[in-house]
C-alpha cells in the first residue's frame, strides 16, 4: 500500500509527513514527526495516554488515523510549554505532585487544557467527569484534580 503525503499544524508549526493509510495518529506523532510526549497505553481508546486535540476537539490519537490530519491543527503536550516557560498546568501539576510514573501525564494534561478552554472554571465534579476517560495507576486522582482546578484559578487571574 503506497504511503499518504499528509500536510497538517502540529503545534503551531506547519509539519508534512508520509502515512501508511493504516497508521493512527499516534504512529505518526512519534514515529514520523518524533513528538514521543504522547504516549500508547490500551491502543483502544480507553486509557487517554494518547490524547490530543485535533481542530479543538479532545481525542484519543490511537483511534485517528494519520491521513485524518490532513489540513487540521493537531495540538500534542509538546505544545504546551513556550520554551522554557511552563504551562500553568504543567507548574500546577508540579507543585501538587500530581505525577508520579508521568505516563498518562500528558493525555490528562493535554485533555485538561481542552476542558479549561472551554470551562475556565469547572467544579471538582466537571474536572472528574472530563477527565473520567485518562487513567492513572499511580497517584490517584484528588492530586491531579486540586492540581487542575488550581491552574485553572490562576490562569482565570483568580486569588
Amino acid at each position: 500500500m503506497s504511503k499518504v503525503h499528509v500536510s497538517a499544524t502540529v503545534n503551531g508549526d506547519p509539519v508534512e509527513f508520509l502515512a501508511d493509510p493504516r497508521d493512527t495518529l499516534l504512529d505518526c506523532l512519534r514515529d514520523q514527526l518524533g513528538l514521543t510526549g504522547t504516549k500508547e497505553g490500551c491502543g483502544t481508546g480507553d486509557c487517554g495516554a494518547c490524547s490530543v486535540q485535533l481542530d479543538g476537539v479532545l481525542v484519543c490519537s490511537c483511534l485517528v488515523l494519520g491521513v485524518e490530519a490532513e489540513g487540521k491543527r493537531v495540538e500534542t503536550v509538546e505544545g504546551l510549554s513556550s520554551g522554557q516557560d511552563l504551562h500553568p498546568l504543567q507548574r500546577k501539576f508540579i507543585e501538587h505532585a500530581a505525577l508520579q510514573c508521568g505516563f498518562c501525564t500528558p493525555g490528562i494534561l493535554v485533555a485538561a487544557k481542552a476542558l479549561l478552554a472551554q470551562n475556565p472554571d469547572p467544579t471538582e465534579t466537571e474536572v472528574r467527569y472530563w477527565l473520567a476517560g485518562n487513567l492513572c495507576r499511580c497517584t490517584g486522582y484528588d492530586k491531579i484534580i486540586r492540581a487542575v482546578m488550581d491552574a485553572g484559578a490562576e490562569m482565570r487571574g483568580a486569588n
